[in-house]
C-alpha cells in the first residue's frame, strides 16, 4: 500500500483546544451530582465535537481537533493514565500572572510505561470517524518533557535520571505507535517545559542539573521519541508559556533553547508563540535548518477575541523570513483557545472569526 504523506502543518493551522460550550459545562455539572451517567456525559461530548468539526472544516481549516472537549487539563488527563502516574490535588496550583490556576497535578507513583488501554487512543478512534476524508484529523498530547516538570517524577522510584529518561522515551514511543495505528498521521507535543527553560523564574529544576544540561536532556528525549516515527506521520511541537483564563505564567525569547532544539529536534514543525513582546524577536529562528522543520509563527492571540491589524500580521511574517523561507513558514494563534475547561476570556463567535481571519490571511500570504 501506497503511504499518503500529510503536507502538515498548514498554512493556516491552529493549536488544537476550543471554548468548551454550555452544554459541555452543564454535562459536567450533572455528572458530578450524580444526575448524568459517563455514558451520557460521553454522548454529549461527543455530540458537540461533531459540531465542532463542521465548524473547524466551514471556516476553512485544513486540520481540526476534537477542541480538546473531553479533558479538564491540556496534559494532566493524558498523563495520568500512564502506567505508574497519577493525578492529585495539590496544596498550591500553578502561579500565573495574577492567578493561581485551579490545583490539579500529576505524579509518579510507580514505574512508568504506555497504558495500551489509554482512553485517548480510543476517543481518536472515533473523532477519526467524525472527521472522515474531509481533513486531516489533528491530535494533540502533551510532550514527553513534560514529565520532567518539577514534582512529577518521584526520586525514590527512580533516582536515576538518566533511567527515568529512558523510561519516558518508551512510553512515548509505545503512545505513538499506539496513535499511529489508530490511523493518527498528524501529532502534536505541546510543551511547556521546554519553553520554561528559557525563563529563569520557573522552578524547573529538581534534578541538581544546570539548566545546559536539562537543554541538552530535553533534547535526547524528543529525539529518543521521534526515533522510530513513521515516514508519514507528521509529529510538530507547541512551545507554550502558559494559558490559563487569558492569563500567562512566564516570558523570555526562546534563545537559549534555539541552539540546541530548533537547530535539531526531529519534528516536521515548531509552532511559536509570538502574539506579543512576552516571546522575543524572530532572532532564534535564525538556528531553524533551511528546508527542515514548518515554522508555524503564532502571531495571533487566542487570549482575547480583537481580530489583530491584517498588515501588521503580514508585516511580521515578511520580517520573519530573515530567518526562515517564506515556503517554510505558517501563521496560527500562539495557544489553543481553552488549554483547561475554564477557556480563555472570548466568546465562541470571536473564536470562529479569528481562525477564519487566519484562513483568509494566509491565503492572501501564499495565494
Amino acid at each position: 500500500m501506497t503511504k499518503t504523506l500529510v503536507k502538515a502543518p498548514f498554512r493556516a493551522d491552529h493549536v488544537g483546544s476550543l471554548l468548551r460550550p454550555e452544554r459541555i459545562h452543564q454535562a459536567r455539572k450533572d455528572f458530578q451530582a450524580g444526575d448524568l451517567s459517563a455514558a451520557e456525559l460521553y454522548q454529549i461530548e461527543t455530540e458537540e465535537i461533531q459540531k465542532i468539526v463542521d465548524k473547524q472544516i466551514e471556516v476553512g481549516l485544513q486540520a481540526v481537533t476534537d477542541g480538546e472537549f473531553r479533558r479538564r487539563f491540556w496534559h494532566t488527563d493524558f498523563l495520568e493514565h500512564l502506567n505508574g502516574v497519577e493525578g492529585y490535588v495539590p496544596e498550591s496550583g500553578f502561579a500565573f500572572k495574577g492567578e493561581e490556576t485551579e490545583r490539579y497535578d500529576v505524579r509518579v507513583t510507580g514505574k512508568i510505561s504506555f497504558n495500551q488501554d489509554h482512553p485517548h487512543v480510543k476517543d481518536f478512534i472515533l473523532f477519526k470517524e467524525i472527521v472522515g476524508d474531509r481533513a486531516v484529523a489533528k491530535q494533540t498530547i502533551p510532550s514527553p518533557n513534560q514529565m520532567f516538570n518539577a514534582g512529577i517524577r518521584n526520586l525514590e522510584i527512580y533516582p536515576d535520571l538518566e533511567e527515568y529518561a529512558n523510561d519516558v522515551i518508551q512510553t512515548y514511543k509505545d503512545a505513538i505507535k499506539a496513535f499511529y495505528d489508530a490511523g493518527c498521521r498528524y501529532l502534536q507535543l505541546d510543551d511547556v517545559y521546554i519553553a520554561g527553560l528559557n525563563a529563569p523564574e520557573i522552578p524547573f529544576n529538581d534534578s541538581g542539573s544546570s539548566r545546559e544540561q536539562l537543554i541538552d536532556l530535553a533534547l535526547r528525549v524528543a529525539n529518543g521519541v521521534l526515533e522510530d516515527k513513521p515516514e508519514d506521520l507528521v509529529i510538530t511541537t507547541h512551545l507554550c508559556r502558559g494559558n490559563y483564563r487569558s492569563k500567562w505564567a512566564f516570558e523570555g525569547s526562546y534563545a537559549k533553547i534555539a541552539p540546541t532544539l530548533f537547530a535539531k529536534e526531529k519534528v516536521n514543525g515548531f509552532f511559536l508563540e509570538y502574539d506579543d513582546d512576552r516571546s522575543g524577536d524572530f532572532g532564534p529562528l535564525e538556528h531553524i535548518p533551511n528546508g527542515g522543520p514548518q515554522v508555524v509563527l503564532g502571531v495571533f492571540t487566542s487570549k482575547h477575541g480583537t481580530l489583530e491589524d491584517k498588515e501588521n500580521i503580514k508585516a511580521r511574517v515578511e520580517e520573519a523570513t530573515k530567518y526562515v523561507p517564506l515556503e517554510q513558514l505558517c501563521i496560527s494563534p500562539q495557544c489553543g483557545f481553552a488549554s483547561t475547561h475554564h477557556g480563555n476570556i472570548l466568546t465562541e463567535e470571536e473564536q470562529w472569526a479569528k481562525l477564519k481571519y487566519i484562513v483568509d490571511i494566509s491565503k492572501e500570504i501564499w495565494g
